[in-house]
């Protein structure tokens, strides 16, 4: 399967991003970001982009290459990032893929099994708006972007209505497009790294960048964006930060309610990740509490590669 490409997973705010420019400088590597957020451009301080420092010492792909307004899912960047890990490897250079975004993780090393996969942000983005518009705004959703699905289900079928909409977003095609098992033969040797932090010290990390992201002016980011003519109810918006800071513009809650919700928002996101994360048994899982113990990971992994 020939050269090794290095894959650095875990929940939010867990040092992922650090991690791979370090090791990436160590190593010559370029960064394959597998963020579904951080592709956006405009999504700055919500989505704890790459500090233009970053960026600057590191290549980064996938990072600012759509407006909050296009389009794209998992499978898209699966055949995308195989093109840019050839590309990477034929420079005889390491490519390093960062990311919590698990379904982006999964098409790119085992493909997607459209029927069965499922990402719980967007399911809850669905079902947000199923209870703030109503059944049929979801069915008219559903006739814009699958017609044929549309006319075999009626708004009162919300459940099959989500689904539909969700093997859409997810993988580019109608739902009654895809087949079942549709794995692929693993092109790369991909080397799985997780980052097993402690809840409580993780939550706590948590709740000190959303306290960062206020200050750093997540509010002036989210309504530029609006300003700016995007819709309120676009999927990238639906980004955990910026769902709530529009509640807060919108005066539905006020801006302390707001913080709340995106800490705790985030917290269950974190729990989802590493659920999702800690199913795939290949992962080799590293305890950390600290940015030192990331540092020792680091020396550890320079031996481990040589």
């Amino acid at each position: 399967m020939g050269q090794r490409v290095i894959v650095i997973i875990g929940p939010t705010c867990s040092g992922k991003s650090y991690l791979g420019l370090i090791l990436s400088q160590l190593i010559n590597g370029e960064i394959i970001s597998a963020d579904s957020r951080q592709i956006y451009k405009k999504l700055n301080i919500g989505t704890a982009k790459p500090s233009a420092t970053m960026l600057q010492k590191v290549k980064h792909h996938f990072i600012d290459f759509l407006n909050p307004d296009e389009d794209y899912d998992a499978n898209k960047f699966s055949i995308q990032a195989e093109k840019v890990i050839n590309e990477i490897q034929e420079k005889k250079k390491t490519a390093v893929v960062v990311g919590g975004s698990g379904l982006y993780i999964k098409a790119l090393i085992d493909g997607i099994i459209e029927s069965a996969d499922k990402d719980e942000d967007l399911r809850e983005m669905l079902l947000s708006k199923k209870e703030k518009y109503g059944v049929e705004f979801l069915h008219n959703e559903l006739k814009k972007v699958d017609p044929v699905s549309s006319k075999k289900m009626l708004p009162q079928n919300w459940k099959r209505v989500i689904r539909a909409l969700e093997v859409y977003h997810l993988t580019g095609r109608p739902i009654w497009q895809h087949h079942i098992n549709q794995n692929k033969i693993p092109k790369f040797n991909f080397y799985q790294i997780g980052l097993n932090w402690n809840r409580e010290v993780l939550y706590r990390r948590i709740e000190e960048r959303v306290d960062e992201m206020i200050e750093k002016g997540l509010i002036e980011e989210v309504k530029g964006i609006l300003d700016n003519g995007y819709d309120k109810n676009l999927n990238s918006l639906s980004t955990v930060g910026y769902k709530e800071i529009i509640s807060h513009l919108e005066d539905e809650i006020t801006l302390d309610r707001a913080i709340e919700l995106i800490k705790r928002n985030t917290r269950r996101y974190a729990k989802r990740q590493f659920t999702w994360f800690k199913a795939d048994e290949r992962t080799k899982w590293f305890n950390v509490s600290s940015q030192e113990d990331i540092d020792d990971l680091i020396l550890q992994l320079i031996k481990d590669f040589d």
